[in-house]
């Protein structure tokens, strides 16, 4: 009997469900998603696909999930009523940040609102010095009092963050204790355990996060399960995580922190297999969904990382650069770049007359203009439409039509008569507008990174990625373009492609030169068997179980830091001051002289659990047959010109632009003077003159 493993992806648009099978065959279904209860989408995704295929719940053997439910809960301030106890002295570093500003020169900007309000927060008279000598030892009286003042608050969860834990946490503890004698079912996040790690705003704010939506995930995920389970789909349920690996359920409702971001990190994890299988080194992926777009870079292999991002900070739209919009993480996370810039973003007109493209969008309801659901603001997908890149008749398969008489009628009265131009030019606008946003943020993780975006492949998908990425690769000089199967579902594909990954870190500050290797050793195996416990209690042990180590280090006196892979074996500080040098010269242009001592900041262990066997099949089959491909229709490339429109299939031998790829998740749109065939792996490659 073939056994099924199931990828979901919950959009700000769309729902997004593939089954791959143990033979290689793929089911696949583009649902809306249901705002108000994310979990009944992904039921009725699910049941519709079983009404399709004719297979039941027992078919599936596991099912993974990238969710926004944590994102959102801070996005539209909805998380749990969160209480804050801190040293005194410390009551406000949540307002008072790092001081830094993302947007320079503008007086008018003002910080987010703290996720504690200040009367939620209770400090205790304590001290642990930097070294984790008690200086003034934490009366446990005075802890009561605090646990106390908070619980008469009626918190729906609680943080504790003391100073300098991270190297004495027996404070923390004793506060835990009686927090746990006193309120036993209170979700309760401490520091010491959820980021043992330097710099003190942001091991609050993490802390503070986790402990904000904890409550919120917990809840969902009890929801989910339960539908799952009346449903008869009673198979392992796993979270991508942030960081671009998977946990189980009952980890992410303990520690949300780490699935934040995991929405866009699946379709990054597919580009990052398929391009070690295609012998691709550099690529940077395109992923463009109905609301928003995001870029990764994948080099060597390796997925980019950052080790700390701001979450609820709205749309990027400017250099990576100015930072401090949102609220800090300070846990590893797939580095991406994210812009306002999807098939459901307006496009108006600002005060100045000028034509503008998102940040705002229609999401999935009401939706574009086109989708004839109550929209009245034209949208990206209604200047696609008009400009023929979109067949109004085969949009997810057919199954949603599109009006392009209604998108034609509200665009010709608010952009195309207010602008005095015709409206080929007013879309046609809209779109070149919209790629100039996103190609921000590719410069964002290359060019930003002192990578040259030219020396990459841009890895399309989305269900709007392949209409844009010839364009943008253009403008970037970036020459071959690559747009997988299931493009328009690739986010869900890629969550087949993950494994599962925990990671683990601490502060661990010494001069590189001074420091001990043996004591580097012990920390280093210390955090190695947290999780190679942890793997074992999953069902991955021994053979089944790899530690991977790093570190972060930087040259004294620099605030930030790098990070850079350590090899197995014993541990060569001389290779690892190295190691960091050229990544620093890669990164920033230059490196320090042989005199400039480098500092070794916090160590980290990531364990990854390994499956048996291929996670994907080198050759899938979609199960949904390809309709004969409508007639050439016309389409804008500067002028309008009779455009050739195929299936996936009929690339098997290179084609020249112009030229329409349709398939029911996306439209690849191929310009005038590129080649377009399938490689061996059924991926489009665009090559550009």
């Amino acid at each position: 009997m073939t056994s099924y493993r199931v990828g979901v992806d919950v959009g700000g648009t769309f729902t997004d469900i593939v089954l791959l099978g143990s033979d290689g065959t793929i089911h696949s279904k583009k649902i809306s998603s249901s705002a108000e209860n994310y979990a009944q989408a992904i039921v009725e995704g699910l049941a519709e696909v079983f009404r399709e295929t004719g297979l039941r719940g027992d078919a599936i053997e596991e099912i993974r999930h990238g969710t926004t439910v944590a994102s959102n809960a801070i996005l539209e301030h909805k998380g749990a009523r969160t209480g804050l106890i801190t040293t005194r002295g410390f009551r406000d570093v949540l307002e008072i940040r790092t001081l830094r500003m993302p947007r320079m020169y503008d007086l008018t900007w003002t910080k987010p609102a703290p996720l504690v309000e200040r009367y939620l927060r209770q400090v205790v008279d304590e001290r642990v010095n930097a070294a984790g000598v008690v200086e003034r030892a934490l009366d446990p009286r005075d802890a009561e009092r605090a646990v106390d003042a908070l619980l008469a608050e009626r918190i729906e969860s609680i943080a504790v963050c003391l100073l300098h834990s991270f190297t004495n946490p027996a404070h923390e503890v004793l506060l835990k204790d009686i927090i746990r004698r006193k309120a036993p079912a209170l979700p309760c996040s401490i520091s010491c355990e959820v980021l043992p790690e330097i710099k003190e705003y942001e091991r609050t704010s993490t802390t503070v996060v986790n402990a904000y939506v904890t409550p919120i995930v917990a809840r969902y995920l009890r929801a989910l399960r339960k539908g799952l389970d009346d449903a008869g789909v009673r198979a392992r349920l796993l979270l991508m995580q942030s960081n671009g690996g998977l946990t189980t359920d009952a980890a992410a409702a303990e520690r949300p922190i780490h699935i934040i971001e995991s929405g866009p990190a699946g379709g990054v994890v597919g580009a990052q297999a398929l391009a070690r299988a295609r012998r691709m080194p550099r690529i940077i992926s395109f992923d463009m969904g109905g609301t928003t777009a995001k870029a990764a870079m994948v080099e060597d292999g390796e997925v980019a990382r950052a080790h700390e991002y701001s979450v609820g900070a709205g749309i990027m739209i400017g250099s990576r650069l100015l930072t401090g919009a949102g609220y800090t993480l300070k846990v590893p996370a797939i580095d991406l770049a994210e812009v306002g810039a999807g098939g459901g973003s307006l496009v108006w007109i600002d005060a100045a007359g000028a034509l503008q493209v998102g940040p705002e969008s229609a999401g999935a309801a009401p939706g574009p203009v086109c989708y004839d659901k109550g929209g009245e603001t034209p949208t990206l997908t209604d200047a696609n439409l008009l400009l023929g890149y979109i067949n109004p008749a085969h949009l997810v398969g057919g199954a949603l039509k599109l009006n392009a008489a209604k998108a034609r009628d509200v665009f010709t009265k608010k952009i195309v008569k207010p602008l005095g131009m015709s409206m080929e030019r007013a879309a046609h606008g809209a779109h070149l507008i919209a790629a100039s946003n996103m190609i921000r943020a590719i410069k964002a993780v290359s060019s930003e990174r002192g990578r040259d975006p030219r020396e990459f492949a841009l890895f399309a998908f989305g269900g709007n990625g392949p209409v844009f990425a010839c364009g943008m690769a253009q403008a970037l000089g970036m020459k071959r373009i690559v747009v997988p199967p299931s493009a328009g579902l690739f986010s869900s594909f890629g969550l087949l492609y993950a494994g599962v990954e925990h990671h683990y870190a601490r502060t661990f500050r010494r001069l590189l030169r001074k420091a001990d290797s043996h004591e580097l050793e012990r920390a280093w195996d210390e955090l190695s068997q947290k999780a190679l416990e942890q793997l074992a209690s999953e069902g991955f042990a021994e053979k089944k179980a790899r530690v991977r180590r790093s570190a972060t280090l930087h040259y004294q006196g620099q605030t930030y830091e790098l990070s850079v892979p350590l090899p197995d074996g014993p541990i060569d500080l001389a290779y690892l001051e190295e190691a960091f040098g050229r990544e620093h010269e890669k990164t920033y242009g230059h490196r320090a002289g042989a005199d400039e001592p480098v500092e070794l900041v916090s160590i980290q262990i990531v364990g990854q659990g390994l499956r048996e066997g291929a996670s994907v099949p080198a050759r899938v089959r979609p199960s949904r047959a390809e309709p004969a491909p409508p007639p050439p229709r016309p389409a804008y490339f500067g002028s309008w010109i009779e455009t050739p429109v195929m299936r996936r299939s009929d690339l098997a031998r290179p084609r020249s632009g112009p030229l329409i790829v349709e398939e029911y998740d996306a439209t690849c749109v191929v310009p005038p003077g590129a080649k377009a065939e399938l490689d061996g792996g059924g991926n489009i490659l665009i090559d550009l003159p």
